[in-house]
């Protein structure tokens, strides 16, 4: 008995204790000696999770959510990793939604933890203190001032200012006549947050705007090129809510605009900025709060991995697919220049491969990142449906038909291929914990 017991304290020694917190085995009593490790986990690793269809149905809570947000907080309801909620909706301001939030996981959530499709616009600073014309529902006015613009007009201001410019609806054209009050400032560029309540006003009013360059007393210019600088917030063509089958989303705004603006000027619409998943931009934000997260809790080591939770093929999965492409190409880049400077030192003549640095302009607004992967995570709970999905053997051809992401993002079908699939939320959240060896205490 004596000889067993050395062996069991031979067996729990300082390195093997080491070794158990490398593999995440921390802050658990030790199986031999009963001894309590102090040290909390460290993570490697944050997530990123999308809402609707994946912790949300409309306002009702996907069952799983909270069962997933349980293994996610410890029993003074602090997060055990980093977490980003990621939405392309873009109608309310991020404090609204952490709130909403919070009441439907039970857990407290701020709103540096949320990121909106409007949230990157942070970035844009040198539009800040310009006339911009904003479109959406919600709070807009509101909302564009927390995202940083100072001189904000909304569609309904330009049409109580210019009455005879909406006139579809019969019901709404003034009953006498009226001329135009004009008593707005020019507009000097277009932010639309998200789908309108009336399409047909928004569409009039913004086309009118970009065809007069910001000034509706004047008339249609529609060979003067470039229009002003659009910004657009949220491209999902489709969303899922209470209904049985997905319903139609910002994206669906946009491709109406895109249209009538091409079928008008014979020219494309072109976009200054896009937001929202699957944007670059939107992801980049979200692994900057990630980042801060980390070190607001003192988590020594760098957040490395990314998982991207999503119900989407064509936001959600292309995004992160798109990002971690983004993150690759950084590392390969900065791989290249280690190499071209050990070249220098050693006067070595091999070729070195050439990498153009990109037009990530926004990236200069944000620390640049410390993460080096994302992986995408499919559930099947809301917009993807694994029983009629296109197979993946499917023609190219027949492929293109069906692909529901923006007209300015091309289609590649390694961007719609999950890293892995699983039923629901809770599953993702089990799966990312035993990928990661990830034992919270």
């Amino acid at each position: 008995m004596r000889g067993l017991l050395s062996l069991y304290r031979g067996l729990c020694t300082p390195s093997n204790r080491q070794a158990r917190r490398k593999a995440g085995i921390v802050g658990s009593r030790c199986g031999f000696c009963g001894t309590q490790s102090n040290s909390k986990p460290q993570p490697r690793f944050g997530l990123l999770f999308d809402i609707d269809g994946v912790l949300v149905r409309g306002r009702m809570p996907i069952p799983a959510a909270k069962k997933a947000f349980e293994k996610l907080v410890d029993s003074q309801g602090k997060f055990v990793v980093p977490v980003v909620f990621v939405t392309n909706a873009g109608n309310c301001l991020r404090q609204t939604k952490a709130d909403q939030l919070s009441h439907i996981l039970g857990v407290a959530i701020s709103q540096d933890q949320v990121v909106m499709s409007h949230s990157p616009l942070r970035m844009f600073k040198r539009f800040h203190d310009k006339c911009v014309l904003v479109s959406g529902q919600g709070p807009v006015l509101e909302i564009a001032k927390n995202v940083g613009f100072n001189n904000v007009v909304s569609v309904d201001m330009l049409r109580e200012s210019f009455p005879l410019m909406d006139m579809v609806d019969h019901n709404r054209r003034p009953k006498l006549p009226s001329n135009p009050v004009g008593n707005l400032p020019m507009v000097e560029a277009v932010i639309l947050f998200g789908e309108p309540i009336r399409w047909e006003t928004h569409l009039q009013l913004i086309v009118d705007i970009l065809l007069t360059k910001g000034n509706l007393s004047s008339v249609h210019q529609s060979q003067q090129m470039p229009h002003l600088p659009l910004l657009a917030c949220n491209m999902d063509l489709m969303w899922m809510a209470e209904a049985h089958s997905p319903r139609f989303g910002h994206g669906t705004f946009l491709v109406c605009l895109e249209n009538i603006y091409k079928k008008i000027t014979g020219k494309d619409l072109k976009y200054e900025a896009l937001m929202g998943k699957p944007s670059e931009l939107t992801y980049h934000f979200a692994e900057y709060l990630i980042r801060n997260q980390a070190m607001e809790r003192q988590w020594k080591l760098p957040i490395t991995s990314l998982y991207a939770i999503g119900d989407n093929l064509m936001t959600d999965i292309y995004g992160a697919n798109l990002y971690n492409r983004y993150l690759e190409e950084r590392v390969a880049r900065k791989n290249a220049e280690a190499v071209a400077q050990m070249v220098s030192a050693t006067g070595s003549t091999t070729a070195l491969p050439q990498v153009e640095e990109g037009d990530n302009h926004w990236e200069s607004e944000l620390a640049l990142p410390s993460a080096t992967s994302c992986k995408s995570v499919l559930v099947c709970t809301g917009v993807y449906n694994p029983n009629v999905e296109v197979p993946s053997d499917a023609s190219h051809c027949i492929k293109e038909t069906v692909f529901h992401g923006h007209r300015d993002f091309r289609f590649d079908p390694a961007l719609v291929e999950p890293d892995c699939i699983v039923h629901d939320v809770a599953d993702a959240v089990e799966r990312i914990f035993d990928l990661e060896k990830f034992v919270p205490q």
